[in-house]
């Protein structure tokens, strides 16, 4: 099957190469369409400049959140699931078209596609970038011009249909996710299910990180969201202890007492870190900084002390015949 005809966009032509199924797909805020791209110059040879079949892997947008090139919404939103289209679009709409691909690029080879990226609009970045690293990609961005897109749409998924990252939850979402992730969280700690549930509480962390940004640090809002950040960092860290990762503890609990430095549950934990990797004095002055802070766990502070007494003197003890035979001198035969 094949037809030609204008979409009612100014500049914009699209063929249809294979028919799709069902009706036509209705976007809204949220939605994830996936789906196969391949651009092309407009050109004689109709040179290849991108193909997401090289990467494995099916491109995935959804719907309102800033992709820069947002003429790929409009052309998805006249496809049919299983179609395959090919759409010519003049140079108003692809001028943006060597930043996004920069950045699919970095991301198929590993790499952080906003590295050295201002955080700037998208026409401000464009100036700021010298060189996008793409030879071909600097061309385009130097003299933008019409471009071919060949699209196979495989789905179109509602908002409640699939699990959403949570970059792509809007702010009433993110705080309605928080307390659900921090209650199967603490269901996976009494299964003991240690390292998922560091998982499920750093994802709501990273939520509620994801709303302070927008907040001014240290007014209301920004401290009612460090409320609801600092027992999952907490949590988080727990479940570090458990797993033995004593340094990232180490990290996310200096890290927490830097901003709320009368935390007693973070430098009892810090403490504890801190004696997994015999770090003695530092162990011993977080346990204290603990007794003074709290009262109530000068118990807990003190069985804790005399653990590490004991595990210290079994080091030294151990150290010792160790360097003892090391410097003994060799016997004869």
């Amino acid at each position: 099957m094949e037809e030609t005809y204008l979409l009612n966009v100014e500049g914009v032509k699209k063929k249809i190469l294979h028919g799709g199924q069902g009706e036509l797909p209705k976007l809204q805020d949220g939605s994830k369409i996936t789906f196969h791209f391949q651009t092309l110059k407009d050109d004689f040879e109709r040179t290849v400049i991108d193909d997401s079949r090289e990467a494995g892997i099916p491109m995935e947008i959804i719907v309102g959140k800033m992709f820069k090139l947002e003429i790929w919404e409009t052309l998805l939103s006249s496809m049919r699931a299983g179609e395959v289209a090919e759409f010519w679009c003049d140079a108003i709409h692809t001028g943006m078209y060597a930043l996004v691909s920069r950045g699919m690029r970095r991301i198929a080879e590993g790499r952080d596609p906003l590295e050295g990226q201002k955080h700037r609009c998208g026409m401000g970045n464009m100036f700021d970038y010298h060189s996008t690293g793409y030879d071909d990609l600097d061309e385009l961005q130097r003299t933008p011009q019409p471009l071919i897109f060949i699209m196979e749409l495989f789905r179109v998924e509602e908002p409640s249909a699939y699990k959403r990252d949570t970059w792509a939850m809007s702010k009433e979402e993110k705080l309605a996710a928080v307390p659900v992730l921090h209650r199967e969280g603490n269901r996976l700690v009494l299964r003991k299910e240690f390292g998922q549930a560091a998982a499920k509480y750093q994802e709501a962390v990273i939520c509620l990180r994801n709303l302070q940004a927008k907040e001014k640090p240290w007014e209301d809002g920004w401290l009612k969201l460090e409320s609801l950040v600092t027992p999952l960092v907490l949590n988080y860290c727990q479940c570090q202890l458990e797993l033995g990762e004593y340094y990232e503890v180490l990290e996310h609990t200096t890290e927490l007492l830097q901003k709320h430095n009368d935390n007693a549950k973070a430098y009892f934990k810090r403490a504890k870190a801190h004696a997994a990797v015999w770090n003695e004095r530092e162990a011993r002055e977080d346990f204290q900084r603990v007794a003074h802070l709290d009262p109530s766990m000068a118990a807990a502070v003190k069985k804790e002390l005399k653990q590490l007494g004991e595990r210290m003197r079994k080091k030294h003890v151990e150290d010792r015949k160790r360097y003892q035979g090391l410097f003994q001198s060799p016997r004869g035969p």
